[in-house]
């Protein structure tokens, strides 16, 4: 009877094992991927994700739901991921502020390099720094000048405290020496539509979300935030030119829970890379003044702890933390 029991035992196990092989098999991805933007629609994280976001379900043969999850300067999106299951099914599309916050804020629920695994950076760009025309300034030099003139009459905005907007300015506020008023908001969509009202008159966002209303003359960008002149504003000359020594790029790039299966990052990495070396994807970055970046996930890894030190640096040496 034991004879006839293993023997009725055995088919049962090998099919378990079978059915288990099949799933560990199964090719990646085999359902819908969210992707996390921590950050509003329509500011420049949100702009360069999504070209090559709404380009990766053909790309990967699954859907890929967009999810914009904003809040505390881009805590709130990027702890959803960091606790998110580490199964390739839930991304993050981030940016600069991601090597920020964690160095401003005392609790932050996760570590922006040690709870992630790195997939690839997709595109740097300098922000621009904006006024509004009724300002009457069309230089940094004017604008250093006329902060100096009314020390604390003027305000910068920016998407909230310890974000890449808040950080840049103020960094240029301390290195030029002038007093300007730090104005935050929840986020970069109503820090641009202030802008364009006039309710606002400084402030500094990514070229791809204002390159378009510079253009039309509604918004003046006065100079970028790179070392260098960006080659889709070569008029426009960098803070650098007028403040030596300034320096401060937003990047963009996709992480996953740490954790993540090795075949997932390299799937996503491999398509994405391909994405970036179309004409239509490099023709749409180009037009909101970004440039192509297309590392590996070692090469982005590293990049992340370089930029995690450098706004460390940066947040303690102007004592910006915030409780």
């Amino acid at each position: 009877m034991a004879r006839g029991l293993r023997g009725g035992l055995l088919p049962i196990a090998l099919g378990c094992l079978v059915a288990a092989g099949s799933a560990i098999a199964q090719p990646y991805p085999s359902k819908p991927i969210r992707m996390v933007i921590p950050f509003g629609a329509g500011g420049s994280t949100d702009v360069l994700v999504r070209i090559v976001a709404t380009r990766m379900p053909q790309a990967l043969g699954q859907q890929v739901v967009i999810d914009n999850r904003t809040g505390a300067g881009g805590m709130i999106g990027t702890d959803l991921v960091a606790k998110a299951n580490s199964d390739g099914y839930t991304l993050l599309g981030t940016g600069s502020p991601h090597a920020i916050f964690p160095n401003l804020y005392k609790n932050v629920p996760f570590h922006p390099v040690n709870d992630f695994s790195p997939i690839m950076q997709i595109a740097s760009q300098p922000y621009g720094l904006v006024v509004h025309p009724s300002l009457g300034v069309k230089s940094v030099k004017e604008l250093i000048a006329l902060a100096k003139k009314e020390p604390g009459k003027h305000n910068y905005a920016s998407s909230g405290q310890g974000g890449a907007m808040h950080l840049f300015q103020a960094l240029f506020v301390s290195m030029a020496g002038i007093d300007v008023v730090h104005v935050p908001y929840k986020d970069s969509g109503p820090v641009r539509a202030d802008l364009l009202g006039g309710q606002i008159k400084i402030g500094c966002l990514g070229l791809s979300s204002i390159i378009s209303n510079h253009q039309a003359g509604q918004l003046r960008i006065i100079a970028v935030t790179s070392a260098k002149r960006s080659p889709e504003l070569p008029d426009v000359p960098a803070i650098a030119e007028t403040v030596p020594g300034y320096d401060a790029s937003l990047w963009t790039g996709f992480l996953a829970p740490r954790g993540t299966p090795a075949v997932a990052i390299q799937r996503v990495q491999g398509e994405l890379t391909k994405l970036l070396q179309t004409a239509e994807v490099r023709n749409a970055f180009q037009r909101v003044g970004a440039d192509v970046v297309a590392t590996d996930p070692k090469a982005f890894g590293e990049f992340l702890k370089i930029e995690y030190a450098k706004w460390g640096k940066v947040v303690r040496d102007l004592k910006l933390q915030v409780n």
